[in-house]
């Protein structure tokens, strides 16, 4: 009996130990060390976001790895390059000097103006149009030091270096035409008049009311409202959210006809001739160019368009900007809305039309007698 009893307190103590044995020999991290394994899984976290948020370095033209330089170019005071295109009559004997500021994802070849122009204007007016590659697309040099500034100021260094003479006329379409609101301010001078076409919108400039800004700006596709709302609020993300995969990035960059109106549909039969020239655009990178026109473009200014003063108090020149009421790429009300807060500018607004108008037959033609020779 004693014996058997031995046994079974042998039999339970021997469980007892087995289950003690496990017990013990499950792995646990001393407190210490979880915490540092945590931190390092953190510090692992930022450096893979840090680098994900960092774009890599342009392939500047006429560098080693870079796309090598086929344009005329200028060398700008601070020592970037400026490339350019002339259009025209030679400079030398003409009536009319136009600088020409392409859009977002463009360049020196996509002057609109001076491409679709009829010849015989061009040599009754006596015409010379200029057209260049904004910092970072085509041949032109990146400025990472960008601002809404610097823009006029390279057109007027521009404008010099060529000898366009102490006034010159400024065409600008979509992001090129907000560039103009630049020259407008900063160069006014140097400005014999300026066509606006199109130009683009910040939905954050001071002087519109908050109501009618956030109902434009809801206009947009979803995934542009957050591409323009990045540039904004975090233009270091910029780079990340234009590149990401798990959201949908900037329509227009990714060339979406979602945004396109029926008209701007119907136009696109006219681009082309843009295949011979494409892979120039963003050849030195995506981020100097198209996302550095958005961080621009979208950030905070240094002043807002309404609030600029009529550049031709005595009429010696004019301001026009046109625009479609079918802009889907750039809604019309805004433009609306500084059209009657400046009403010194020559509003056009045009029926039927989107973003594309100034491709339409005949429309480049119209701009420039309105502009040049005050024409209706």
């Amino acid at each position: 009996m004693a014996g058997g009893m031995n046994r079974k307190i042998s039999a339970a103590s021997a469980r007892a130990h087995t289950r003690r044995a496990k017990q013990n020999s499950s792995f646990k991290l001393p407190s210490g060390m979880l915490k540092k394994t945590v931190l390092l899984f953190f510090v692992g976290f930022l450096a893979w976001a840090y680098k994900a948020t960092q774009p890599p370095p342009p392939k500047i033209c006429g560098s080693p790895d870079g796309p090598p330089v086929t344009a005329a170019r200028i060398k700008l005071s601070d020592g970037r390059h400026l490339a350019y295109k002339e259009h025209g009559v030679p400079k030398e004997k003409a009536n009319y000097k136009i600088v020409f500021v392409h859009g977002f994802d463009s360049c020196r070849h996509d002057a609109v103006i001076a491409k679709t122009l009829s010849p015989e204007i061009v040599e009754e007016l006596g015409i010379y149009v200029v057209s260049f590659d904004r910092p970072g697309y085509g041949e032109s040099d990146p400025n990472p030091k960008r601002t809404v500034k610097s823009m006029a100021l390279d057109i007027e260094e521009l404008a010099d270096q060529l000898g366009l003479g102490s006034k010159f006329y400024v065409i600008g379409f979509s992001m090129g035409g907000q560039v103009l609101w630049s020259c407008l301010k900063y160069i006014p001078h140097r400005v014999a008049g300026a066509g606006l076409l199109a130009p683009v919108v910040n939905y954050w400039w001071p002087g519109f009311p908050g109501n009618l800004s956030g109902e434009v700006y809801n206009q947009q596709l979803w995934q542009d409202q957050w591409a323009v709302r990045v540039a904004h609020y975090t233009p270091w993300l910029t780079y990340w959210w234009n590149t990401q995969k798990w959201f949908p990035s900037s329509s227009v960059a990714a060339h979406s006809t979602d945004i396109l109106s029926p008209q701007d549909k119907e136009l696109m039969t006219k681009f082309s001739g843009r295949e011979k020239y494409m892979a120039q655009v963003r050849q030195q990178g995506e981020f100097e160019s198209l996302h550095r026109d958005m961080i621009v473009g979208f950030g905070a200014w240094e002043f807002s368009p309404l609030d600029l003063e009529n550049p031709f108090p005595n009429n010696e020149g004019s301001v026009h900007l046109w625009h479609g009421d079918e802009d889907w790429i750039v809604p019309v009300m805004l433009q609306r809305y500084i059209a009657l807060q400046l009403p010194w500018i020559h509003y056009h607004e045009l029926p039927g039309a989107g973003h594309l108008f100034p491709h339409a037959d005949g429309m480049s033609d119209t701009i420039i007698r309105a502009l040049l020779t005050g024409e209706k």
